[in-house]
């Protein structure tokens, strides 16, 4: 991963909050959830971690607080996952391989966004995240998708450093990915000055950060790192539904810090 451009006021406020470990998590894994997305300018994160710790906790793993995540989407030759989230397709899927760099752990993992807005997280563990699939992945491939795993490519990296902030009254969780990087094999882009929050709840309740978006005035806004790499990395793809959201994007990354 690139050098991180995090501000050292963030690194601050981060050091404030009360630890959670991955054990004390066990209870908000929320592999079936629903999901809120939110695009924050990184200059008013050290503001919003200020408000928000009061009411959350912040995952730590030996010591870190900020975990980097590595990465690989998959998709078939035409791009059928792209295009069924493009168009706003229930019943859709993501497949992707993921290495946790700080508990050195990979999985491939499937995420299934039914037509009720619900999602669903399934995964194995692998060696580490490669664009080759190993048989046991392919097995799992099967089961859980309706794609022939030889017909699946790998697509892109997305890499990024992520803040888990977890309710102390609620199951839910909420994660701010920094630093967000796209790469394939032919090119890279990079939103220094981005913040993709995304808060995951059992069923919708309450949330602190919710509202603290409406007091921000910051909108809700569903677009995955997965769509935002395809469109970020090839200019020639579809993307009618993401035109706004990307121009919103674009103004956001060409903020001052």
């Amino acid at each position: 991963m690139g050098a991180l451009i995090i501000p050292p006021t963030v690194v601050q406020k981060t050091s404030l909050y009360e630890p959670i470990s991955l054990a004390e998590m066990d209870g908000v894994k929320l592999m079936n959830r629903t999901d809120a997305k939110f695009l924050v300018p990184l200059s008013m994160l050290s503001s919003i971690l200020d408000d928000l710790r009061p009411h959350y906790r912040l995952l730590e793993i030996e010591g870190q607080r900020m975990c980097d995540y590595q990465t690989l989407y998959f998709d078939t030759e035409d791009m059928q996952l792209y295009h069924d989230h493009q168009t706003g397709r229930f019943n859709r899927y993501k497949i992707r391989q993921r290495n946790y760099v700080q508990t050195n752990s990979s999985f491939t993992e499937v995420k299934f966004k039914n037509n009720k807005g619900r999602t669903i997280k399934t995964r194995i563990p692998i060696k580490t995240a490669t664009p080759e699939l190993e048989k046991d992945t392919e097995a799992f491939l099967r089961h859980q998708t309706p794609f022939e795993p030889e017909l699946l490519k790998a697509v892109l990296w997305v890499d990024y450093t992520r803040l888990t902030l977890v309710s102390r009254t609620t199951a839910e969780r909420l994660t701010l990915d920094l630093n967000l990087s796209f790469r394939n094999d032919h090119s890279r882009k990079t939103y220094e000055h981005l913040v993709v929050a995304e808060v995951k709840q059992d069923s919708l309740k309450h949330s602190m950060f919710m509202d603290l978006m409406k007091h921000y005035r910051l909108r809700q806004g569903s677009l995955s790192k997965y769509c935002l790499g395809v469109i970020s990395l090839d200019s020639t793809v579809k993307k009618n539904r993401f035109k706004n959201k990307l121009k919103h994007l674009l103004k956001i990354n060409t903020w001052a810090v």
